[in-house]
């Protein structure tokens, strides 16, 4: 079987962004997650979670290090599977590229002083304050990515002349209408999937009997960042919707099978079209649809045959929203329990029971597959265009015949980076027992 150039492109891309994806949410996310532990350690004179930011951050490194090779293959693929886009569009998206960069800079630099200067510090909270720049840093590399794509879907700042954009004004490109939402989704999907992968591990620790209060700690810290991250990103996904409803409508129509103008619409649920885009097996929720799009059921929802056949996104999408939103509820629903369960009489400093500790250890896999089933949903669902309204896809791409062994050649190497990543980070940690560790450190355990 042969594949065109373009699907080709478009396989290679996506691929790159699938791997890409989960290393970037954790390089903006995990640091957020030291700098609380770290802090906690620091007010509650409690070493475990000094050793727990120690941790973290050795390991972070790691994903930092694949992240970065996954990030450059997006730069280098940019240019050699998208020439005529970025062309095209290149001097509107060159300055939050440009910008990146230096975001990047300030991130690498202060991670190297923060990981050589522990104990080097009279008072702890400068060796803390090193990881502020970190933390923006990262965050901030990933506001000016998210406002390229947000170009993408919201194209503005330009003027089109002879099939060339003209009259560029960058800030305006960058601020257009996609960018608050999508760049605070972004932000806050990787802040939970950040702490419900680290809650997954502390929570794995637990049910292969480790019982040090070490792990305790680590799993109170990680699922309340978890629950209050999931909430976060579970509202702004409700605004998410509206900006949809209102600039995007054939997304949000093909996401939940909407084909006819109205109001009072309702919201599929799961389901199957038949050869008439009628709905079965769906359940349907009344007037939820029209609250989504406008607060209210008298909105109305601009269906998809509004739109010609040729620019509607492809009708799968449908499952993968689904399936987000329902992940969605199971990362706000699991920390919630394990929140009661310690509200409970008697269960502050107890055990939890196996069912828990495998939810939470599953938010971590969980969490993963929201955020790749989030980029998967919004590249798809702008669909066939590459810059929404101006150009297509199919005109983007290059024209190469290579790109078939520039794909196998990738897939080799994301294999190998991924499976060492794993293999690095088991055996860091493995034969590390957490008091001999801290008795190296010159740390008093505190079992508290």
């Amino acid at each position: 079987m042969s594949y065109d150039p373009v699907t080709l492109s478009r396989m290679l891309t996506g691929l790159t962004l699938f791997v890409h994806i989960v290393f970037a949410s954790l390089g903006v996310g995990v640091p957020l997650i030291i700098a609380l532990a770290e802090w906690r350690g620091i007010q509650t004179k409690d070493p475990h979670y000094s050793l727990l930011a120690r941790r973290w951050a050795r390991g972070f490194v790691i994903t930092v290090a694949v992240g970065v090779v996954t990030g450059t293959s997006i730069g280098l693929q940019l240019s050699l599977l998208w020439p005529t886009f970025m062309r095209v569009a290149g001097h509107a998206i060159a300055l939050p590229l440009f910008m990146e960069t230096f975001a990047f800079f300030v991130e690498a630099i202060f991670l190297g002083i923060y990981l050589y200067t522990w104990d080097r510090f009279k008072r702890p909270m400068l060796h803390l304050l090193l990881l502020i720049p970190v933390a923006i840093g990262s965050s901030t590399s990933a506001f000016f990515i998210t406002t390229l794509n947000a170009f993408m879907n919201t194209p503005q700042g330009f003027t089109l002349k002879n099939g060339v954009f003209t009259d560029v004004h960058p800030l305006i490109a960058m601020f257009n209408p996609a960018t608050p939402t999508k760049v605070s989704h972004v932000l806050a999907s990787s802040y939970t999937v950040s702490a419900c992968v680290l809650a997954g591990i502390a929570a794995y620790s637990l049910l292969m009997g480790r019982k040090e209060i070490y792990f305790k700690k680590a799993l109170k810290l990680t699922v309340i960042s978890a629950f209050i991250f999931a909430l976060s990103t579970a509202i702004i996904g409700d605004f998410s919707g509206k900006f949809l409803a209102k600039y995007q409508p054939e997304k949000l129509a093909a996401a939940e099978w909407h084909f006819e103008t109205r109001t009072e619409a309702p919201l599929i649920f799961g389901g199957v079209l038949d050869q008439n885009n009628e709905v079965k097996y769906g359940l349907e929720i009344p007037y939820a649809l029209s609250i989504l799009a406008g607060n209210k059921p008298s909105t109305k929802v601009i269906g998809l045959n509004e739109f010609p056949e040729d620019e509607r996104p492809p009708l799968f999408i449908h499952y993968l929203f689904d399936l987000k939103v329902a992940i969605g509820m199971l990362l706000v629903l699991i920390p919630f329990l394990y929140l009661i369960r310690r509200m409970l009489p008697g269960n502050r400093q107890g055990g939890y029971p196996k069912w828990l500790l495998l939810g939470i250890m599953l938010l971590g896999p969980l969490s993963i597959v929201a955020i790749e089933l989030g980029w998967l949903f919004a590249e798809f669902g702008r669909q066939p265009w590459i810059v929404r309204g101006y150009m297509k896809v199919g005109d983007a791409a290059t024209t190469s015949n290579h790109v078939g062994a520039m794909l196998l050649m990738f897939a080799v190497l994301y294999i190998v980076l991924c499976s060492s990543c794993v293999i690095v980070l088991a055996r860091l940690f493995r034969n590390k027992d957490v008091a001999d560790e801290m008795r190296e450190l010159g740390m008093k355990e505190d079992v508290r």
